[in-house]
């Protein structure tokens, strides 16, 4: 038996997957405990697991309002979650083993640099070290800009929703504690006219949403935006576009019963919210279908590799934006920036891009299916938790046991990635020699 403990050989890709596996398991049980609820009864399993898997995938969605519900002790319990699904389990054991002293082997080292997203295993640690000391420093500015506002509504206690809220909206988790009895599931709705706390969230979403190497860009070459690597360059215009195109949308389509200020704010805001954040200003319920559908596609876009947002990324969106523009111009190679985009690279974003797009809508129609509701808001629901948003049309907490275990496995997937669930099925899989004979296939 020990034989054969010792010869099972895990790839790093299956060390991350077991390894978040292994966080959310271990917060659900944290979370069924009596003191972790209000009420002091033992939530269930289906519940706790739920709520653990949306902490630990940063998604945002919940079956119980967050801040009625769970005791202190609950809401400690998930927003440790949160911080270790922002950082990523790896990162954090990594973080722990040089806290201890411990050196780092070069196989924790390669599964870093998977967790990551950097291209090399060389500088992995100070890398790391970086990714620590910037996010702390942020999620703590974070909350000193936000302790005003809650410290005048709230007390003493507005210090511990600063904080909370902080570390929510840096790790895009969208989950907030301003919920009480008879108001439940408010998000952030009573400060949509705060340019404050608007401009803190947003800021923090974006910060925590460009990914890691590109701060390591803008700290070290500041405003020289021609030495950043091509993928910084790729993920900083790609989140521009995706946060002024739909904010026009937005601007124009919806929100005309409010004044000109809230309703700037609120079209800024959801624009930014949907690439994997959660958090939302207004009721989208009452959004147009037009705009649900714009939002459903943000969604699923998400934000950018190696950092604490989910979704398939805003380079795969990129990559395959870049690679239709250079064949309707029948270019050879698909490029930006001056730099020509690997193949290989341009098959793994369509990879990536269709296996999204098949879970989210194989979940969508499983949602509405098995609860009778309209396309349109089970696809909502389930590009919110395969993006790891944690938007929703409010359709949540009354689902059944077989949509939230539907919903579960979607926010698990979106936020392991697609690429990392894809290479630890097939890694090690044997490969083929031989290359069959080639025959062209018609496209379009």
């Amino acid at each position: 038996m020990s034989e054969n403990l010792h010869k099972i050989h895990l790839t790093s890709f299956q060390v991350i997957i077991l390894g978040f596996a292994g966080v959310i398991l271990s917060g659900a049980l944290l979370l069924m405990l009596p003191w972790a609820s209000v009420k002091g009864a033992v939530t269930p399993f289906h519940e706790a697991l739920f709520t653990a898997t949306s902490a630990v995938c940063v998604t945002g969605l919940v079956v119980q309002d967050t801040g009625s519900y769970w005791s202190s002790f609950g809401q400690a319990v998930i927003l440790l979650l949160i911080q270790t699904g922002g950082f990523g389990v790896v990162t954090v054991a990594a973080a722990v083993s040089m806290m201890s002293g411990r050196k780092i082997s070069l196989m924790q080292r390669s599964t870093m640099q998977n967790a990551i997203s950097a291209p090399k295993v060389g500088g992995i640690v100070r890398l790391t070290k970086f990714i620590l000391k910037g996010t702390f420093l942020i999620e703590g500015m974070g909350a000193l800009l936000l302790l005003p506002v809650f410290c005048h509504d709230f007390g003493w206690k507005g210090i511990w929703m600063a904080v909370f809220h902080s570390v929510s909206a840096f790790c895009n988790a969208g989950f907030d504690i301003l919920g009480r009895e008879g108001h439940l599931y408010p998000s952030i709705v009573g400060y949509a006219d705060n340019i404050l706390v608007n401009g803190v969230i947003i800021g923090l979403i974006i910060i925590g949403g460009i990914g890691f190497l590109t701060w390591e860009d803008i700290c070290e070459y500041k405003w020289k935006f021609k030495n950043y690597r091509m993928q910084s360059k790729l993920i900083l215009a790609t989140t521009v576009c995706l946060i002024i195109f739909p904010a026009c949308f937005f601007f124009f389509a919806d929100f005309q019963h409010l004044p000109v200020k809230s309703r700037f704010l609120a079209s800024v805001f959801q624009s930014v919210t949907p690439r994997t954040a959660g958090f939302n200003t207004v009721d989208i319920t009452m959004m147009t279908e037009a705009s649900k559908v714009v939002m459903i596609l943000l969604m699923l876009i998400g934000g950018s590799p190696g950092s604490t947002a989910g979704g398939m990324k805003t380079t795969t969106f990129a990559v395959l934006l870049l690679n239709a523009v250079a064949t309707f111009k029948s270019q050879e190679h698909a490029g930006a920036f001056g730099r020509r985009i690997d193949d290989q690279v341009i098959k793994n974003a369509a990879s990536i891009a269709m296996l999204y797009f098949m879970m989210f809508l194989a979940g969508g129609i499983m949602i509405s299916t098995a609860e009778g509701l309209p396309m349109l808001s089970s696809l909502f629901e389930a590009a919110s938790a395969m993006g790891t948003v944690g938007l929703t049309l409010g359709i949540t907490p009354s689902l059944h046991k077989i949509s939230l275990y539907v919903l579960i496995l979607l926010m698990f997937m979106g936020r392991v990635g697609g690429l990392s669930l894809i290479y630890a099925v097939f890694s090690g899989k044997n490969k083929a020699n031989a290359r069959f004979p080639m025959e062209k296939v018609m496209i379009g």
